[in-house]
């Protein structure tokens, strides 16, 4: 995951023989020098919505470049999930449900320290649709988290609670899906927390960092990164998968 550059490190010595070593299909991947999606492999597009697009409530910056990237990249894997925050009005996580306070300041919750967010993808609104020009067609699945309005829910696996599963888990091992890539918004956040819900629940993970963009909030980009590349998350560009 430290590495930046994998054309650099595939060429350095000795690198297929540490390819070889990472987990599962992404390892034997690195090893042949390209990843080529099958069967076991799918692509995990996480909240590309209005509201996380420039201009909307919660945006991330130049979150819209990633749409057309996301596009060519899904046409390459046969298993695609798409994910959606899905809020209710007045949702725990908001700053406007909590007196006094405002976004991005914390507050402690019976499931642990909770970031407060500007009201976003409420559910059946027109921010919390999928993005303009995401074209997905072969799409399988659409998970919807964060309908829980007691409970946060960044990860596409796991509620913020750490122990309400949305079912995805099941649905890929149903599939005898192995390897998970991660991509789409924001990589701090909900990428970050769906790489690491599916290393813990052994599954192989990659990000694909060109994918991706970040809030970082607070250093929370860099700490992320660090808590993935701890639990075995592969960090990738686009252009190592074929």
């Amino acid at each position: 995951m430290a590495i930046t550059d994998r054309r650099v490190f595939l060429c350095a010595a000795g690198a297929c023989a540490a390819a070889a070593s990472l987990p599962g299909g992404i390892g034997a991947a690195f090893a042949q020098g390209k990843i080529r999606p099958g069967p076991k492999d799918a692509l995990i597009v996480v909240d590309v919505q209005k509201c996380f697009l420039p201009g909307g409530s919660l945006a991330v910056g130049k979150g819209d470049e990633i749409v057309p990237l996301i596009n060519a990249m899904a046409k390459r894997f046969q298993n695609v999930i798409l994910t959606q925050d899905w809020h209710t009005a007045g949702h725990i996580s908001f700053a406007s449900t909590h007196a006094g306070k405002k976004p991005f300041d914390t507050v402690k919750l019976p499931y642990g320290t909770q970031v407060l967010w500007p009201d976003h993808c409420i559910q059946g609104t027109e921010g919390a649709e999928l993005a303009p020009g995401l074209a997905i067609s072969h799409a399988q699945l659409i998970i919807r988290k964060g309908h829980n309005d007691k409970v946060d829910s960044y990860s596409a696996f796991i509620e913020a609670d750490g122990k309400t599963k949305t079912g995805l888990d099941g649905y890929l091992k149903s599939r005898g899906v192995a390897s998970v890539y991660v991509c789409g918004l924001a990589t701090d956040f909900c990428v970050a927390w769906s790489a690491l819900d599916a290393r813990k629940l052994g599954l192989n993970a990659a990000v694909i960092e060109d994918l991706c963009r970040g809030i970082d909030a607070q250093g929370s980009l860099a700490k992320a990164w660090a808590a993935m590349k701890t639990a075995g998350v592969k960090r990738i560009d686009s252009s190592a998968i074929a």
